[in-house]
C-alpha cells in the first residue's frame, strides 16, 4: 500500500492503522497541501510515524498547490480551521522526508514494483492526477485506488462539495477519467455513518498503547472542531474519522457498502463548484467508473480500529 495524505488529524488515525496492521505493507507515505500546507503536512506525517515508532516508513513531500487553480473561492465554510491543528499534539520528530518529489517517487516506485499496489488518497488527488498525467503507464501496477471524497447529497466545504473534490476538482476529474479497473470512493454518505466519541477516546487512553494515545490526542481535537461548527453531523461529542475509513476497507472490504457508479465532478458552476454527480441509474449513459460507498457498517469499523490500537490485529 501507498498512502497520500494531507495529515491533519483525521489523516493521523488512518497512518496508524496503515502503519500498525500486519496486512498492510506500506510502502510509503506522499504528502500534498490540503487541510493544512506541504510544509505542515508532512511535518504532521512524520511526527505520526515517529510516535508510534514507525519512523522506518517512507514519507515523501508532494506538491503545494493544486493541480489547476480554483476558479471560485467563495461560499466556504469558515470554521474550517477547527478541524485540524497545524502541529499534532503528537512530539517531535526531528525527521525530514525522504524525498521532496512525492510524484516522482510515486512513479518511480509503481513502475519498479512487481507487485500489485493499493494506493489510498484521503486528501486531495493533487499528486495522483500528476501521477497519473506524466505517466499513465503506471496504472498498470494500481491494484486498486481508495479514495475519501465526494459525496452524491451534500457536501462539508460548500453546500455542494466535499472538501478533497472542491480543494483540487479538476485533478479529481482526471483520477476519475483515467480508467482505473478498480476506484473505490468512501464519500461522505458512509463517513457520516461513522462516528468515534469521547467515551472511546477514553477507552484509547485505558489501552496503554502509543498507538491508543495518538489516537485519542488527534481525535479529541477533531471532536471538539465539530462541536464548534455548524455542521448537523455528529452526536453529542463525537466525530467521523472520515479518513480512517479508508483503510479499514482495505483490511476488511465488507465495512463498507458499495454500488457502482458513473461519477465526475463540476470544475465549472460558480455554485457547484467541487460538487460530485453520482449517476446511480445510468441515466447519462456513461460506464461506472468508480465503486460509490453510499453506506458504511460502524461497528466493523470500531472492531478494526480497536484492533490497531491495542495492537491484537489479525492478518487478512
Amino acid at each position: 500500500m501507498i498512502l497520500d495524505v494531507d495529515t491533519g488529524n483525521d489523516d493521523a488515525v488512518a497512518i496508524i492503522m496503515a502503519a500498525t496492521h500486519p496486512a498492510i505493507e506500506l510502502l510509503g507515505c506522499t504528502t500534498v497541501a490540503g487541510n493544512l500546507s506541504l510544509e505542515e503536512t508532512t511535518d504532521n506525517t512524520l511526527r505520526v510515524l515517529n510516535a508510534i515508532d514507525r519512523s522506518d516508513i517512507e514519507v515523501h513531500a508532494g506538491l503545494s498547490r493544486p493541480f489547476a487553480p480554483k476558479p471560485y473561492t467563495s461560499g466556504a465554510n469558515e470554521v474550517e480551521d477547527v478541524f485540524h491543528e497545524s502541529t499534532l499534539p503528537v512530539g517531535t520528530s526531528g525527521l525530514q522526508p525522504l524525498s521532496r518529489h512525492g510524484v516522482e517517487w510515486l512513479i518511480e516506485t509503481l513502475r519498479q514494483t512487481t507487485r500489485q499496489v493499493t494506493l489510498i488518497s484521503v486528501a486531495p488527488l493533487t499528486n495522483i492526477a500528476a501521477a497519473i498525467t506524466v505517466a499513465p503507464d503506471i496504472l498498470d501496477a494500481i491494484d486498486e485506488v481508495v479514495l475519501m471524497g465526494g459525496a452524491s447529497t451534500f457536501g462539508n466545504r460548500t453546500l455542494a462539495a466535499e472538501f478533497n473534490m472542491f480543494t483540487d476538482a479538476v485533478a479529481a476529474n482526471v483520477v476519475l477519467r483515467a480508467g482505473i479497473t478498480r476506484l473505490t470512493m468512501a464519500a461522505l454518505d458512509a463517513t457520516h455513518e461513522v462516528l468515534v466519541s469521547r467515551d472511546d477516546l477514553h477507552r484509547y487512553r485505558a489501552l496503554g498503547t502509543r498507538a491508543g494515545d495518538v489516537a485519542a490526542a488527534v481525535t479529541e481535537y477533531y471532536i471538539d472542531g465539530y462541536e464548534a461548527s455548524v455542521s448537523p453531523v455528529g452526536v453529542g461529542s463525537s466525530a467521523p474519522p472520515h479518513d480512517a475509513l479508508c483503510v479499514a476497507y482495505a483490511i476488511d472490504p465488507k465495512v463498507l457498502d458499495i454500488t457502482e457508479a458513473y461519477v465526475e465532478v463540476d470544475t465549472v458552476s460558480p455554485h457547484n463548484y467541487g460538487r460530485t454527480t453520482v449517476d446511480f441509474h445510468g441515466y447519462r449513459g456513461e460506464p461506472a467508473n468508480a465503486r460509490f460507498a453510499k453506506h458504511a457498517d460502524s461497528a466493523r469499523f470500531h472492531r478494526i480500529l480497536d484492533e490497531c490500537l491495542r495492537g491484537t490485529c489479525r492478518a487478512v
